[in-house]
């Protein structure tokens, strides 16, 4: 008797599966999607400098703001910008101008000359004179008002700017007597060492707290053409800058640091260093040489300055409890250890307690704290 056949055991196939197939794993997505769905190519284009330098920039200002933990943030400068375009070829030269006797001897030698041709011809009258000696009148008349009518006087610690038909022609930092042609436009410019007080400026700190500071700036116009002729009120333009320059630089860090050693505005040496160095760099294009911008006031705005008076107070009244709170439980351990060492004492646990809150009670109402409530 033959033994039946075993039946192969049926295959079930599971047309729909809940997992992903194993032969779309190694599939990339693009693969897997369809034709109509596929986002088309993107070409790379190479970056541009602008491109970079933003990059750049972003690198520095992430590398800046980087916190580490349990580490104060680093007073952070802000990012440098670009400073105002400034004309090249608009420039401080000499302009022409001559020592001063040199017009007076002029004008004189011309009247002179004048003077002897009507001597000359004193029998004749005036109607009958021929007509170079009309011709040399009119000259030594010419050069004597020019040579008079160019005398100026040049003052110490001011020049002068020179422009004819709207171009630039030189400056002149002469002083004492000077001949400077009448047929150009003078301007007259201070450029002695100056300081001008701002008025108190409103601004805000890193937290957002309003400020009222009042800035010292000391400058002079190291570019008299540049001061003039490349912005319209050069004594404006640095104000407005001052402005932009304190708001920027202050927000940068907070007021006070109540809850660290972190670094604050109160450092005015820094704070004056930051403002100096950008303030300079924004006013050197119209010619405006900055020395020093110092901030000789910074406080809080009316309208929290009380709020934060009683912060400051709060902080400090913290910070004098802690350093007497300090202060007293080492008094109390070494009181104790002094005791116990030297066998004076000979306490269990219970009189221990009772002898450090006894001494610490003690200590800390003598050291100026507010004494411990009796309780019966």
């Amino acid at each position: 008797m033959t033994e039946p056949q075993k039946r192969p055991l049926p295959v079930r196939v599971r047309r729909h599966t809940d997992g992903i197939p194993m032969n779309d794993l190694f599939r990339s997505t693009t693969e897997r999607m369809p034709m109509t769905e596929r986002a088309p190519a993107t070409v790379r284009t190479p970056p541009t400098r602008a491109d970079r330098a933003d990059r750049t920039d972003r690198a520095d200002l992430t590398d800046r703001t980087a916190k580490r933990p349990g580490q104060a943030p680093a007073p952070s400068l802000p990012l440098p910008r670009r400073p105002p375009p400034a004309d090249p070829d608009l420039t401080e030269r000499p302009g022409p101008s001559v020592p001063g006797w040199v017009a007076v001897l002029t004008g004189v030698t011309a009247l002179a000359g004048a003077g002897a041709a009507l001597w000359r011809a004193r029998p004749l009258r005036a109607v009958e004179l021929p007509a170079w000696q009309w011709a040399a009148l009119a000259c030594c008349a010419v050069v004597a008002v020019v040579s008079f009518g160019g005398l100026t006087r040049g003052r110490t610690g001011s020049a002068r700017v020179l422009s004819l038909f709207g171009r630039y022609r030189g400056s002149v930092r002469r002083t004492g007597l000077v001949w400077i042609s009448p047929f150009v436009l003078r301007r007259r410019i201070d450029v002695r060492l100056r300081h001008w007080r701002s008025e108190p400026i409103a601004v805000v700190d890193a937290e957002g707290s309003a400020l009222r500071v009042v800035v010292l700036v000391v400058w002079s116009v190291r570019d008299t053409a540049r001061a003039l002729l490349a912005v319209d009120d050069h004594l404006g333009y640095l104000r407005e800058q001052v402005e932009a320059a304190a708001a920027r630089v202050l927000s940068q860090l907070p007021a006070d640091a109540f809850r660290g050693g972190a670094p604050t505005l109160r450092n005015a040496e820094a704070v004056g260093d930051a403002l100096t160095r950008m303030l300079a760099a924004e006013c050197r294009p119209v010619g405006i040489a900055v020395f020093s911008a110092q901030p000789t006031r910074i406080e809080y705005a009316p309208e929290v300055a009380a709020a934060m008076r009683r912060r400051q107070i709060a902080v400090l009244d913290a910070k004098h409890r802690d350093s007497v709170l300090t202060g007293v439980i080492d008094a109390v351990d070494d009181t104790v250890t002094r005791l116990t060492t030297r066998g004076l004492v000979e306490l269990d646990d219970f009189e221990r307690q009772a002898l450090v809150k006894d001494l610490t009670v003690a200590f800390y109402t003598r050291s100026g704290g507010p004494a411990e409530p009796n309780q019966e």
